[in-house]
């Protein structure tokens, strides 16, 4: 798939629907606490995302590799669980000291923004709110890096540095992406430097930067549920994502209020 430009008229489109994502985060966020079951944190973002005749973009969703399409409409990933959490296959029971991984994509307008927050369950240790800070950081760098004439490299670059002074693992075979037309274009987003520049940004593309930090090691394995991904080592990790789109006056963040 070619890297595509998206046009002003698109990009509008885009910044509303991001807009109502981040309400819907912000709604489900505040529901979040202990002994509530991850399947109401998916049946409220769901009830958001279609009152205004809007579309959850995961739900029914079926990845490259997938074997199954995915059967939510929010992604709630606990503590160890990486990325893609199935909240309602199997009881999931939010507790005091967890961290958690909201993690959304909507269509509004026929186009697609996508999201990601980590937050505390309660209150959380020391190390679980440096490991949410740090994450969140490096998001905002990658956000920095996104010019016009710069290089995905670029972005892949800023991501690291802020997670490299810290003792954790950065998730290396899940990525970034192009977003738009589809969940996930071209180009693959990584969060760290392989080596190569890459795809040069120009004005309308607009991608999804997500950096995946792992407390321990950066290895992760796959649950026999198909797409949630998990630490090896059992450790926890925190997951943050905005949808941007480049343009020649700066990075702009599409998914916020």
């Amino acid at each position: 798939m070619a890297v595509t430009i998206k046009t002003k008229e698109e990009i509008e489109i885009l910044r509303e629907g991001g807009k109502r994502l981040a309400k819907i985060l912000s709604v489900v966020t505040e529901a979040v606490g202990p002994g509530v079951n991850a399947k109401e944190l998916n049946d409220i973002a769901q009830a958001l995302a279609t009152q205004d005749g809007d579309k959850p973009a995961f739900l029914n969703y079926i990845p490259y590799g997938a074997t199954r399409p995915y059967p939510a409409s929010l992604c709630v990933s606990i503590n160890d669980e990486i990325v893609h959490g199935i909240p309602n296959e199997k009881e999931k029971i939010l507790k005091e000291g967890d961290i958690v991984s909201l993690d959304m994509g909507l269509i509004h307008g026929g186009l697609i923004t996508d999201s990601a927050v980590t937050i505390p369950v309660g209150k959380i240790d020391a190390k679980a709110q440096k490991l949410l800070e740090i994450t969140k950081k490096a998001l905002e760098a990658g956000i920095q890096a996104a010019k016009v004439s710069n290089r995905v490299g670029d972005i892949s670059m800023a991501v690291e540095n802020a997670i490299k002074p810290y003792s954790y693992g950065i998730v290396e075979e899940l990525a970034g992406h192009g977003v738009g037309y589809s969940v996930h274009e071209d180009p693959y987003v990584p969060n760290y430097y392989r080596g190569k520049k890459g795809v040069i940004l120009k004005s309308g593309m607009v991608i999804a930067i997500e950096p995946m930090v792992n407390e321990g090691s950066k290895e992760i394995i796959l649950d026999k549920d198909g797409y949630t991904f998990r630490t090896k080592d059992g450790s926890r990790s925190a997951h943050f994502e905005h949808t941007i789109a480049i343009t020649n006056e700066g990075p702009v963040i599409l998914t916020t209020n």
